[in-house]
């Protein structure tokens, strides 16, 4: 039997935060920071798809936190970042969260739900683990509406080969199908990128 594959993340991980610097600087950093903003303060928190921990910057204060992520060696660039005192780290999937039913009082995600194997899945966890009314979080690029959704839906068969990255997914809708109650959608950069709020109902 082959061993498992290993996530494509863990290949990228070393060039990942200087490949992305130059938007980080111009954009993502702004809306990392507007995205956490949105979490209540002194929560019980659970980020999914934690990365290198580009979002650690700007954390609200929290009670206690988990930063999850599939990628070994994105976690070890996570953890030579600074990082509230309160958070764990913990590698696991977004399909498969080791936590028990209603352990977190929020959670979120940025960038994370184009590469989900399974965004069913992954709600379905996020909806488990977070204290019914809780608020779920993201920031997503996603498939935009009018004439760039055909070209989007285009590169997707390029992305998904090449860095397992869905470019034509439809998140908002993803959430609603997965009993999420969608509370607020802020779009951005024509659409492309859009900040979700949701909140559990049980």
């Amino acid at each position: 039997m082959n061993p498992p594959k290993p996530p494509i993340y863990d290949k990228i991980a070393p060039r990942y935060d200087a490949v992305f610097a130059p938007l980080e600087k111009r954009f993502f950093a702004r809306w990392r920071k507007q995205t956490l903003s949105l979490l209540p303060e002194n929560c019980s928190v659970l980020e999914i798809g934690a990365g290198t921990g580009l979002n650690f910057a700007h954390y609200p204060k929290i009670s206690c936190g988990v930063a999850s992520e599939l990628s070994f060696k994105m976690l070890e660039f996570a953890r030579e970042k600074e990082r509230p005192s309160e958070l764990q780290l913990v590698q696991s999937s977004a399909e498969k969260i080791p936590f028990a039913d209603n352990s977190f009082d929020a959670a979120f995600a940025t960038l994370v739900f184009c590469s989900v194997k399974s965004p069913q899945e992954a709600f379905a966890e996020l909806r488990r683990v977070v204290k019914p009314e809780g608020k779920i979080v993201l920031l997503e690029h996603v498939r935009p509406k009018g004439m760039l959704a055909p070209v989007f839906d285009v590169l997707n068969f390029f992305t998904v080969r090449l860095f397992e990255d869905h470019f034509n997914r439809r998140t908002v809708e993803e959430a609603k199908k997965a009993g999420l109650q969608i509370e607020n959608v802020e779009r951005k950069a024509a659409s492309i990128i859009n900040i979700i709020e949701c909140k559990v109902t049980k």
